[in-house]
């Protein structure tokens, strides 16, 4: 017990010297940002100017203040990165905004944007991620990651900050799906549950490669798909059929979906 106790001790004064965030404070930061972009996500209403000013220069204080102990690690100064991602705000509130008539338009039980932000799991983690993804393009360590767990753990939904997604991204249920570090996603995609965008298997030493592919614009990705490797493009305007496991590239207007005995039809229209 006592060799125990002794590495604990090491293990508990490397963690403290590290100083990260608690993941806790972290997440009401992004909860917080969200809310302020969108009042129906929370329900909490800010209906006057000078409070949006306010509470936007608040939540530049909150991120300066989960960055600063973290400084050593920083690419630049906790301040103005901060500043840095709050000058991102516009341009997350407009792909958000896509993403939301995306999904209104992409799910026939959608009854209005109010609904879809407050209650849709694919509009959570598509909004949790695009915040991650803002710090991603910061290089601030950690934070993006545990900020898209947050929304891992509740819907199901595991994004990687580092992912690359167009606007107008719909994810129908969402359970299960997966998009991995380095894939690319093009305008107007759709992916229904459990779809994986992953990788083949790789050694570590790949870690900075594309493993992961690309999908282009006006895709749809039906349940169960897996589709696999950094070379492998679906080309625009494609739809991959459920279950299909892939691992190649696709023209433009495919249609591929598996037959009854089994086998894999494509068909290029």
């Amino acid at each position: 017990m006592q060799q125990l106790l002794e590495e604990l001790r090491r293990r508990h004064q490397q963690a403290a010297a590290t100083a990260y965030p608690s993941t806790s404070a972290v997440n009401d930061f992004a909860n917080n940002f969200i809310n302020w972009l969108f009042p129906e996500y929370q329900g909490k209403v800010m209906p006057d100017l000078v409070l949006l000013e306010e509470y936007a220069h608040m939540l530049q204080n909150e991120l300066q203040h989960l960055l600063q102990p973290m400084q050593t690690q920083l690419p630049g100064d906790a301040a103005k990165l901060s500043q840095q991602f709050m000058a991102q705000a516009p341009d997350i509130y407009d792909a958000l905004n896509k993403d939301a008539e995306a999904l209104l338009q992409g799910d026939p039980a959608a009854t209005c944007l109010y609904e879809v932000i407050r209650a849709y799991p694919g509009f959570y983690a598509i909004a949790f991620y695009r915040v991650a993804h803002a710090l991603q393009r910061l290089h601030v360590p950690l934070l993006p990651r545990m900020i898209t767990e947050q929304a891992h753990s509740r819907t199901g939904i595991d994004i990687h900050p580092a992912a690359v997604i167009a606007p107008y991204f719909c994810m129908d249920h969402g359970t299960g799906i997966v998009i991995g570090e380095t894939t690319e996603i093009g305008a107007h995609v759709k992916l229904y549950q459990g779809v994986t965008l992953g990788a083949l298997s790789v050694d570590k030493d790949m870690a900075r490669s594309k493993r992961h592919p690309t999908i282009e614009d006006h895709v749809v990705i039906y349940a169960g798909a897996t589709i696999l490797g950094g070379d492998t493009v679906v080309g625009h305007h494609s739809i991959i059929g459920g279950n299909v496991w892939l691992i190649k590239s696709t023209e433009p207007f495919s249609r591929i979906y598996y037959k009854a005995d089994g086998s894999m039809n494509t068909v290029n229209v």
